[in-house]
């Protein structure tokens, strides 16, 4: 076992939580494919909560490898089906690398494909994650026209998660992109209705709602620097927090 960096004393804030992290993420500095660094760094970030004995399980995107927008006079639900079996390859790397770990890790899928992961199955993923195993959930929804932050939502909602953690490539929610726009606003706080009217990139309409409906706080972080997945279990506000609140910042 890895000796592992942080502090880990206290108890977590959150007792369950849904990881939701992007293909491209995973993909590192080379935005295409698979960065095994950067995969093994994130694993070692995940086992740090896993760790302070936070029930952790991951929605894996597929962007690194395919985007079913990307398919170009291709039927809408091919493509979505082509994206969710790359959330399958991202999901099985991101497996090998938490079991290097020594961190027991389940893979389900909303496909099934028995031979490499089980199917999703709510009360089997519940125990899974009861036993201290991380489960990671690929294939998304396994519904063509929904996304991975939909899957997350979602998911959260059936594991009654207490957090959504979405990484990103950035520190927050900002009004604008940061990166062609350096006097961009950062927000330290939002309630889902700030992100539905405001149109902001935190995630899809679809998955704030569901969000909003069942009262899951999302919290939008950078994944690039070490340490914050703990910070944000420990209760220390990184990042734009999304919740029910009357006034955002």
């Amino acid at each position: 076992m890895k000796k592992w960096g942080m502090d880990l004393m206290g108890t977590p804030k959150y007792k369950r939580i849904i990881l939701k992290i992007s293909g491209e993420a995973l993909a590192g500095d080379k935005g295409i494919g698979l960065e095994t660094d950067t995969i093994n760094r994130i694993s070692e970030e995940v086992g740090e909560i896993h760790k302070a004995g936070v029930e952790v399980a991951i929605v894996v995107g597929g962007g690194n490898f395919w985007r079913g927008r990307s398919g170009k006079g291709m039927d809408r639900t091919t493509a979505d089906h082509m994206g969710m079996l790359a959330t399958v390859i991202n999901s099985l790397a991101l497996q090998d690398a938490l079991e290097a770990e020594e961190i027991p890790t389940r893979v389900q899928t909303a496909i099934e494909m028995r031979q490499i992961a089980e199917p999703y199955i709510r009360r089997k993923a519940l125990r899974h994650l009861e036993k201290k195993r991380i489960v990671i959930f690929a294939c998304g929804t396994g519904n063509p026209y929904f996304t991975t932050d939909t899957t997350a939502a979602l998911r959260a909602a059936e594991i009654d998660a207490d957090l959504i953690l979405k990484a990103t490539k950035v520190d927050g929610v900002y009004d604008s992109d940061p990166f062609e726009n350096p006097g961009a606003k950062k927000f330290a706080k939002l309630s889902y209705i700030d992100v539905l009217n405001k149109g902001l990139r935190v995630m899809d309409s679809t998955a704030a709602s569901l969000c909003m409906d069942n009262n899951i706080p999302i919290v939008v972080f950078r994944i690039g620097e070490r340490g914050n997945m703990l910070k944000v279990i420990n209760g220390e506000l990184i990042g734009t927090m999304v919740a029910d609140i009357e006034t955002s910042e």
